[in-house]
């Protein structure tokens, strides 16, 4: 038996969860799917045609919550004990994603993460910057993965279970500022829940412009230092702000504060074009985490 249970914002599901419904048919699996609107402004109709399918609901919240308190309730509405989590801007690669899934419901004490692709077509060069970040840092192996199979797990395609999700479920107190997931497998790894990585991807689709995904990603800094801060994560757990406590071991956040205000544009300008430097978008967090107070 299992819960499909999907987060949407101002995105298209239908197709997906049409993909997903005739999936578990042709699996024989008991399921449901559950998709709950963290109150859009678009899409609404056409959502909306996901509750004239058979043990699927489409609902809206009337007030927006964030991304952490959705999958909660999420979890409390579902009826099964094993959930699979989907994010609204993905789509299963291979016809046989559920019955994988469902062949992984036995590992009651565990946590399933299929992995993610992005499609080999390069997109417009507005957003080559999201492009070329996921293809090189976030679609990774199974064995790449494995090496650091914490930090490395994402939660848009994975499969717990309920007696798990009680135990380690999303912090609903931190800013809707992402990092969620980061505090989130942090949490499982302090209560010794076992990731296991498989190879069963989703393509990722909804790829922002790079201005939108830079302003994202400042907000993640800001987001990342309120964990690290607050004594939420370990500094460690994540590269960026292990290497921000080495700068500031050394007395040299102004320093830098100043240098990257100084070539901010010039970072831009580079990032924004058709081929971003991936070291230099590391660069530009990293100076931006010295300019935070």
């Amino acid at each position: 038996m299992l819960s499909i249970l999907i987060p949407v914002y101002n995105y298209n599901v239908s197709s997906l969860v049409e993909t997903l419904y005739n999936q578990a048919l042709e699996s024989n699996v008991i399921f449901e799917i559950i998709c709950l609107d963290d109150c859009s402004q678009h899409f609404l109709s056409e959502n909306q045609k996901i509750n004239q399918l058979q043990n699927c609901n489409y609902s809206v919240l009337e007030h927006n919550i964030g991304r952490s308190a959705i999958r909660n309730l999420l979890a409390k509405k579902a009826t099964f004990e094993n959930l699979l989590f989907l994010d609204a801007d993905t789509f299963p690669v291979n016809q046989n994603f559920l019955s994988t899934y469902i062949s992984q419901m036995s590992r009651n004490e565990k946590v399933v993460y299929g992995g993610i692709l992005y499609e080999s077509k390069k997109p417009e060069n507005d957003k080559l910057l999201r492009w070329f970040y996921g293809t090189e840092r976030e679609a990774l192996s199974t064995a790449d993965r494995n090496k650091n199979s914490y930090i490395s797990f994402l939660t848009l395609n994975f499969l717990i279970s309920k007696s798990v999700f009680k135990k380690v479920t999303f912090n609903e107190k931190i800013p809707n500022l992402r990092h969620e997931d980061t505090l989130f497998s942090f949490e499982l790894k302090q209560a010794k829940i076992e990731i296991i990585h498989i190879e069963n991807p989703v393509f990722h689709l909804g790829i922002e412009n790079s201005e939108t995904f830079l302003r994202k990603s400042e907000e993640a800094v800001i987001g990342l230092k309120n964990l690290v801060d607050s004594n939420l994560i370990s500094s460690d757990y994540v590269k960026l702000s292990h290497y921000y406590q080495i700068i500031k071991k050394y007395y040299l956040q102004s320093v830098i504060a100043f240098g990257f205000k100084i070539s901010k544009p010039l970072f831009l300008k580079q990032l924004l074009s058709k081929k971003p430097s991936l070291l230099l978008f590391d660069l530009y967090r990293l100076g931006y985490y010295c300019t935070l107070k």
